[in-house]
């Protein structure tokens, strides 16, 4: 499998430090995150070597098939490959020695999509067969492994009696359902993946499979918030439609949205269902800040090893290292610029909260953007980003906002730093 080197020109990262970006520089930073996950990838094979890890000889296939695929419909692999929770799996798989034999299960789903004939047998975890970017399969009770039979006719799985169609409508098979929003010229995909254990690592709050009605609620939703973004925001448009491939559910917080993305699976998108169009479109652009930071932290980094030093951010309750501090930052630039926009499309109340969020996270950005420029805690291109970053929220500083706005932003803003010092010391 070949790789690429992959660098940041100057003035492309000066553009990634001033928060949107074009297409382009976002297709770069994905096929860097493509490379990683092939790196991760081979990672396993190596691991599993090294490690004389007791399935060593069903990874080296499964690595062999992949290599073998690529020659001839190299698409299939990548579009496996590219599927977020592939590269979550893969490090997990070299720091734990757990599941490298998962490796056999993407190799099928290559397989699959290139519609060649062989049979795979992979393994069963917790009675179930997942095949990154395409759906799981329920298992007997008691089966250890099965078999994927693919042809280009299509492709079926058996395990311990049970034979069941990829794609077929039956309760056995969860396929990963597709999502599309179209506005204009502008289109949005991205699929739903309910089903892989690896999709959000970390997460305390995944959701399970989601209902065939509340999967056509997010498909309203989206709907609602790419007609938004297109509309009033298309630069953010193109940079979610350029990163954001998965949508991965989360169970509902007392309040609000819960949302989350993961340096390890870059693409997706975490988050509990939206309240609103509105929302989703917010959330939308909050996340691909942190989406486009994270790929591009895998090849310049911006801050030191982290030392134990914490910090008050004024979007979180727990202090943060220099790192987390970065990425909300970055993410709250983006918001900033949302509700910047977003202000002069709403009348009344709606107009004067939508004055208060830009105006509160305006200055939270700013102020965090101090704190990190003098912490010590910065590489050289960290002070760099972090200074243009800083730029960029000064020119917005001199922006009017209605006195009501004002007050708002200023009470939550209080409101949350006396809380967080009650808290934290």
């Amino acid at each position: 499998m070949n790789l690429s080197e992959h660098r940041i020109p100057a003035d492309t990262f000066d553009e990634l430090a001033s928060g949107t970006v074009g297409v382009e520089t976002v297709a770069h930073l994905t096929a860097g995150q493509h490379s990683k996950h092939f790196l991760l990838v081979r990672g396993v094979l190596e691991a599993a070597r090294e490690g004389g890890h007791a399935r060593w000889a069903v990874v080296r296939r499964a690595y062999d098939l992949l290599a073998t695929i690529q020659q001839h419909d190299p698409a299939a692999v990548d579009a496996v490959l590219r599927h977020p929770s592939v590269g979550a799996w893969a490090r997990h798989a070299i720091q734990t020695l757990e599941t490298p034999e998962q490796l056999a299960a993407v190799a099928a789903a290559a397989a699959i999509r290139a519609r060649v004939n062989c049979e795979v047998d992979v393994p069963v975890y917790d009675g179930a067969i997942t095949l990154p970017s395409l759906g799981q399969v329920a298992a007997p009770g008691g089966a250890r492994t099965a078999t994927v039979h693919c042809s280009p006719d299509g492709a079926e799985v058996s395990a311990g009696g049970l034979v069941v169609e990829i794609g077929g409508d039956t309760p056995a098979w969860r396929g990963l359902r597709s999502l599309s929003a179209t506005s204009g010229e502008r289109r949005f995909d991205v699929v739903i993946d309910d089903v892989d254990p690896h999709r959000m690592p970390g997460s305390a709050n995944l959701g399970g499979r989601l209902g065939a009605a509340e999967a056509e609620r997010w498909q309203e939703l989206l709907d609602g918030a790419w007609d938004l973004l297109t509309g009033t925001h298309p630069e953010v448009a193109d940079e979610v439609s350029a990163a954001i491939s998965v949508l991965t559910p989360l169970s509902a917080p007392p309040e609000g949205l819960s949302s989350a993305t993961s340096r390890d699976t870059y693409g997706c998108v975490a988050l509990s269902t939206p309240p609103d169009a509105r929302e989703l479109a917010v959330t939308l652009a909050h996340e691909t800040q942190h989406a486009k930071l994270s790929a591009l932290l895998d090849i310049v980094p911006l801050t030191l090893p982290d030392d134990g030093s914490r910090y008050y951010a004024p979007w979180r309750d727990d202090p943060r290292p220099a790192s987390g501090l970065l990425q909300g930052a970055y993410a709250f630039l983006g918001v900033t610029g949302f509700w910047r926009r977003q202000r002069h499309e709403e009348t009344g109340g709606a107009a004067v909260r939508a004055g208060a969020e830009f105006t509160r996270w305006r200055g939270a950005a700013r102020t965090v953007t101090g704190t990190l420029l003098s912490s010590g805690r910065l590489t050289g291109p960290g002070e760099r980003f972090v200074g243009r970053l800083g730029a960029k929220l000064d020119e917005w500083a001199d922006d009017p906002v209605p006195a009501a706005s004002a007050r708002l932003a200023k009470d939550a803003a209080e409101q949350h730093l006396t809380a967080w010092r009650t808290r934290n010391g």
